[in-house]
């Protein structure tokens, strides 16, 4: 278990406050500072101030929105090139991430994502704003050493089938006698491996016995496997470990949605933040890390109504255990177009996004009249601003599934800006990301959360 688990966190004096009427224009208009454009040095340098940091997450308002996710790249190639960034860790599976990993470190084919991310939703990760970002970072790793090249991880739980897959080939290639027992130890799970909802439900409600013993003790073995050899085989124990640790939690997780959202949603940012601290200790005492996620993952859930409602994630987890070494960096838009889908599983669109509510931080954001901006609150001498964003006002959030006519509802909840974020990136017009071309032949791994974060 990590050394930031739920029962030892302290908690903000917060409860579950009525909406309060909060004027935070005229400090919004005082200290949000107007962002260049993305590729220019002016821009670069504006995130100059978080370059002391070991960890740097940025959110994200939505899944399919091509400014946050160029944004956000450009935000991280200014950490890369000027402060020492060395890992980007992202809201993926840790195979389809590893598959861009192969392409920006060992110099695999550029057809990445023709094998990676073919579950739903495929947009989320495939699309031409990643592939931009990825060849720049295979440029940018190709003359460096080895050790000095900057990783691309996935974080996420959902690969059940993916990472046994590739537990048991790392083995088949190292270890026979480990890999038949593995191949008996996963075998457990082998009829549920395209439906693992399922295999919760059947263990949850229907008394099937769990698999968890026998997934722990194929964990164990491969952390307590010694393997001499180069250091790339290193690389590939470390991945085959961390897909053992994927099933373990998944495994968890498939269960936990029968006993309530809150636990399987805690599950899995524990499972995340556990990754975060595993990257950590993988790469050594020089390891920075930048991490892409949905602001619902990356804000202080302490200051949020799901929070109040039971639910931690790695942003609380993170400032818990790291203090001001990690920065947490918010984005908000008011209007547009997004790629979304309407129910799990189904079909992408390009969506128009509802302008903002008038009782939303969003809408502050919009009168402060700034169009693309970045407000840092942190500081002595912003406290006046820190206390108007230290209200509780609604916040959007638009996960890979958006319905506008249920909005209210179904995308807005309560946060405490100041608390929930050390500063924020405002993008006031934003439009869908470009998708690629892909293939519905794998199966789906439900994300059970509502809305899809």
């Amino acid at each position: 278990m990590s050394s930031a688990n739920k029962a030892g966190l302290p908690r903000f004096a917060l409860h579950r406050p009525a909406e309060l009427q909060v004027d935070a224009v005229p400090l919004l208009r005082q200290y949000a500072e107007p962002l260049p454009d993305l590729e220019s040095e002016e821009f670069a340098a504006m995130f100059d101030r978080y370059g002391a940091a070991r960890i740097v997450l940025i959110g994200e308002a939505s899944h399919g929105t091509s400014e946050f996710y160029r944004t956000r790249a450009a935000i991280s190639r200014a950490l890369i090139e000027r402060h020492g960034f060395n890992i980007v860790a992202a809201e993926a599976d840790w195979p389809d991430a590893g598959r861009i990993d192969a392409y920006v470190r060992r110099s695999a084919t550029r057809q990445w994502h023709e094998q990676a991310f073919r579950r739903f939703p495929a947009w989320m990760w495939k699309n031409a704003e990643i592939v931009e970002f990825a060849d720049w970072l295979r440029d940018y790793n190709a003359p460096r050493a080895d050790e000095q090249r900057v990783a691309f991880r996935g974080l996420d739980v959902y690969s059940l089938c993916d990472s046994i897959g590739q537990v048991l080939q790392y083995l088949d290639q190292t270890d026979t006698t480990l890999a038949r027992q593995a191949r008996e130890r996963y075998a457990c799970l082998s009829p549920w491996q395209d439906d693992p909802v399922l295999y919760g439900h059947m263990v949850e409600r229907d008394g099937k016995d769990p698999c968890e013993d026998a997934i722990v003790e194929q964990l164990q073995a491969l952390l307590k496997a010694r393997l001499a050899g180069t250091p790339e085989q290193h690389e590939e124990h470390f991945s085959a470990t961390q897909n053992a640790r994927v099933i373990r939690a998944a495994e968890q997780y498939y269960r936990s949605i029968y006993r309530g959202s809150a636990e399987s949603w805690n599950l899995r940012d524990q499972h995340m933040f556990d990754t975060l601290e595993a990257l950590l200790e993988q790469r050594g005492s020089d390891a920075k890390i930048i991490v892409w996620a949905h602001n619902s993952h990356i804000g202080d859930a302490r200051a949020t109504s799901m929070g109040w409602g039971g639910r931690f994630n790695i942003g609380q987890l993170c400032r818990a255990a790291f203090g001001s070494e990690a920065v947490l960096i918010g984005m908000g838009t008011d209007r547009g177009q997004v790629a979304a889908a309407d129910e799990w599983d189904g079909v992408m669109h390009i969506k128009d996004v509802v302008p903002s509510r008038p009782d939303s931080w969003e809408q502050q954001f919009l009168q402060a009249g700034i169009p693309a901006s970045l407000t840092d609150w942190r500081g002595s001498d912003r406290k006046a601003l820190r206390d108007a964003l230290g209200q509780p006002l609604l916040a959007r959030a638009i996960g890979v599934i958006y319905r506008p006519e249920s909005e209210r509802r179904s995308h807005y909840s309560q946060a405490v800006l100041a608390e929930q974020f050390d500063s924020y990136v405002w993008l006031e017009k934003t439009g869908a990301v470009t998708p690629l071309a892909h293939s519905t032949d794998s199966p789906s791994e439900a994300d059970t959360y509502p809305y899809g974060v």
